[in-house]
């Protein structure tokens, strides 16, 4: 797939989701995924959307005083709780692409009494910030949505941001196996995080050429199913679909076809959709067994 199509329809489903009704699905996701209820209190309404696949905070171990960067930020859910972390003397900045994202983020902001945080609308590849700012960059569930082509220009702003010594942290999904063909050139899969995922070595060689070390990739073991299990009357899909609208799983099919759904795929009735959602649904059947929610951290030396 083109660079553009795949920025275009991962543009298209992120843009366009919100909250569920009840809340419940965002909070199901987030603890499956190492979030405590203390820390999911302490975030703003609106901004968990049920997207995370770790916690890169309990890797971060931010300090008082540090400035963080959450490379693509969302609704703001990592961002204000490293805020709550780094204190009144810290910073956390969030970056995303998508403007629907920073004006839910912003609107977030508003409703909290933090301070200490900003939003920047930008690519993860190329961002509006100066050198050497942060000590740590964060990133929930994003890297693995970047084209292929682009992804070592992410990892090369991480280091070009940090300040020497400072530290990545990042949840990702990762890839256990190699994709099929049809399963990469997927966009249905490709949004759903799955067939864009790198291989843990592929990770690897990018931290080490951006410059990097002291590089730890680590499998949580976590059920990416959750995303399925998790849903509440077709209100929240973080799984793989089509154009239809429909999740790629049999049993699931219909999860995005309610009129409230958030998944941002408007032709949910076309025979020729409903084609594309079997035939997605005939390429994964379970998550767990194609990639898996890895935690990520490394180092910029000191001096090179």
């Amino acid at each position: 797939m083109e660079s553009k199509e795949i920025y275009d329809q991962v543009n298209k489903r992120y843009g366009s989701i919100d909250k569920s009704s009840t809340g419940q699905y965002e909070q199901t996701v987030a603890k499956a995924f190492g979030y405590t209820e203390k820390e999911l209190a302490a975030i703003p309404e609106g901004a968990n959307l049920g997207l995370s696949c770790g916690n890169p905070l309990a890797l971060a171990k931010l300090r008082n005083g540090e400035t963080v960067v959450d490379f693509g930020s969302g609704a703001g859910f990592d961002v204000f709780a490293a805020a709550n972390m780094v204190g009144p003397s810290g910073k956390a900045i969030g970056i995303d692409m998508n403007e629907n994202m920073i004006k839910k983020a912003n609107a977030n902001k508003v409703k909290s009494s933090a301070k200490n945080l900003e939003f920047v609308q930008g690519a993860i590849t190329a961002i509006p910030l100066q050198d050497n700012i942060a000590d740590c960059i964060i990133s929930n569930c994003v890297i693995n949505l970047v084209p292929k082509s682009e992804k070592q220009l992410a990892f090369n702003e991480m280091y070009r941001l940090l300040v020497p010594g400072g530290r990545v942290a990042i949840s990702d999904i990762l890839a256990r196996k190699e994709m099929t063909e049809d399963m990469k050139e997927n966009i249905a899969l490709y949004v759903g995080c799955i067939s864009g995922a790198s291989q843990v070595s592929e990770y690897e060689l990018y931290l080490k050429k951006a410059g990097f070390g002291d590089i730890l990739v680590v499998d949580n073991k976590s059920d990416l199913n959750v995303y399925m299990t998790a849903a509440e009357d077709g209100e929240s899909c973080c799984a793989p679909m089509t154009e239809s609208g429909s999740c790629a799983m049999e049993e699931k099919e219909t999860c995005c076809q309610s009129p409230s759904s958030t998944c941002g795929y408007q032709d949910k009735t076309s025979l020729a959709g409903e084609a594309r959602s079997r035939a997605a649904a005939t390429i994964i059947s379970d998550f767990n067994e194609w990639a898996g929610s890895f935690q990520v951290y490394a180092v910029k030396p000191l001096r090179k």
